[in-house]
């Protein structure tokens, strides 16, 4: 498996720990429809979040934040369309970016994004 692909599951699956360690229930991990794909769907205080993770070893390209881009939180929003027709209880949705920062020498550094709108 390639580097940034190992790097991306580390990613997730820190991710998951660290929502739960701050009040979060994880629902799905990877929800797939059609092309499209969710990284978390959470729950927090009565309100559903759909969640793109970014993961990054290192700020030479910018932030982890700063690589997810329009196209991929439309994309998102059209999965998410389409899960909340799979599961109909939720009235409060909003979509959030998690972004990861990893050094070999630190803990890993964490920045959820909420409410993203494009």
């Amino acid at each position: 498996m390639a580097e940034h692909n190992l790097t991306g599951h580390y990613g997730e699956a820190i991710a998951a720990e660290w929502l739960q360690l701050n009040g979060f229930s994880i629902l799905h991990r990877n929800w797939k429809y059609r092309r499209y794909e969710i990284d978390v769907i959470a729950s927090k205080e009565e309100m559903l979040h759909f969640i793109e993770v970014k993961t990054r070893t290192s700020h030479q390209f910018g932030y982890p934040e700063e690589a997810v881009s329009k196209k991929k939180m439309e994309n998102m929003m059209k999965c998410a369309d389409r899960y909340q027709q799979t599961d109909t209880r939720w009235k409060r949705i909003q979509y959030d970016i998690l972004s990861i920062s990893i050094s070999k020498n630190a803990a890993p550094e964490f920045l959820l994004i909420e409410d993203i709108y494009c």
